[in-house]
């Protein structure tokens, strides 16, 4: 089985940063895509960034420049920086991941359980 641990939110002022980390853990062959989604009330998940194996990244237009996404392929995590931070952004964020499972080869996508982070004064 695998899991995916998330860490990092919080409350904070428009303006400031926070990080966000994910650890992914259990019988892991390999990591395709790492991400972060988001999600509010009543709204769809988003994707807010996504950084493949070979660091590739892609992020939602509302978040470049201010968020970036980085990834540590030894240790299974992927860590969100998020700088200059508006209300707007206020969210659940949940980590995903794409794993390839030892036992069998076989692949699917992996959530982690969503930390909330708030913007607010």
């Amino acid at each position: 089985q695998v899991q995916l641990v998330e860490s990092g939110g919080g409350l904070v002022q428009p303006g400031g940063s926070l990080r966000l980390f994910c650890a992914a853990s259990g019988s892991i062959f390999s990591i395709a895509g790492m991400g972060w989604y988001r999600q509010t009330p009543g709204k769809q998940r988003e994707l807010v960034a996504l950084i493949t194996g070979g660091g590739r990244t892609n992020y939602a237009d509302s978040v470049k420049g201010r968020f970036t996404i980085s990834r540590d392929n030894a240790k299974n995590t992927v860590l969100l920086q998020m700088n200059s931070l508006k209300p707007e952004d206020t969210a659940v964020y949940f980590c995903n991941a794409d794993v390839t499972q030892v036992a069998g080869m076989r692949r699917a996508y992996y959530w982690g359980q969503g930390t909330q982070v708030t913007v607010s004064s």
